[in-house]
């Protein structure tokens, strides 16, 4: 590997820059994506249970928030009742919406980059055949002319054209493993997403029950 990255020259670094960052990206998406992180399946009955005849204490509160990103939303709705008793339906779905919005955007996180390198890392790749290609035709030129560089020495430039698709085949490498998982954890953060919006459409009505 290391005599291969050698001879493929320094355009293959920005893509192992890129290979190290994006399995990097793909570790902690799948450390933070975690069911029980994001929206395990048994709080939203635990909160309503808890919260079945009266608002639970604010400590009570705290700890349904720091459970998971589904808690958090939950949370934000009942810390609207307890400062104030009187928020309407409005209020209540204006700040579960709003944290809604900040934990949609913290699933969301490094999914962009990660679709960057998916997308960037064949483009360098063919830039480092490009280059590759530019140098062995103008070492072959310069020693001879280009009918003698391609008649005179067909291994030499064969040898160097493999070289120069190294970075071509680095680049696929590289992005093909980067969109597959940019694609699972955007399909897997849209499901949370939804999961989320129904549970607090089931949290607001329930609240609202309570305080009938």
């Amino acid at each position: 590997m290391l005599s291969i990255i050698q001879a493929a020259g320094w355009p293959i670094w920005p893509l192992i820059a890129c290979s190290i960052v994006a399995l990097a990206l793909i570790v902690e998406r799948f450390i933070s994506l975690k069911t029980a992180r994001v929206a395990p399946p048994r709080l939203l009955d635990e909160a309503m249970t808890v919260s079945a005849k009266t608002l639970p204490p604010p400590d009570v509160v705290n700890q349904l928030a720091q459970n998971s990103a589904l808690g958090e939303v939950l949370a934000s709705g009942l810390r609207t009742l307890l400062v104030n008793p009187q928020a309407s339906e409005a209020d209540l779905r204006a700040a579960m919406e709003g944290t809604g919005r900040a934990v949609a955007h913290r699933l969301e996180r490094y999914l962009s980059a990660l679709a960057t390198i998916a997308s960037a890392a064949p483009l360098l790749g063919l830039l480092g055949t490009v280059i590759g290609m530019i140098e062995i035709f103008g070492a072959q030129v310069s020693t001879g002319g280009l009918n003698q560089a391609i008649s005179g020495n067909p291994g030499q430039l064969a040898h160097g054209i493999s070289i120069a698709l190294y970075n071509t085949a680095f680049g696929l490498i590289v992005a093909i493993p980067a969109l597959i998982f940019w694609r699972y954890f955007r399909s897997r953060v849209d499901a949370y997403l939804l999961t989320l919006e129904l549970a607090s459409e089931r949290f607001v009505r329930h609240i609202l029950r309570l305080r009938r």
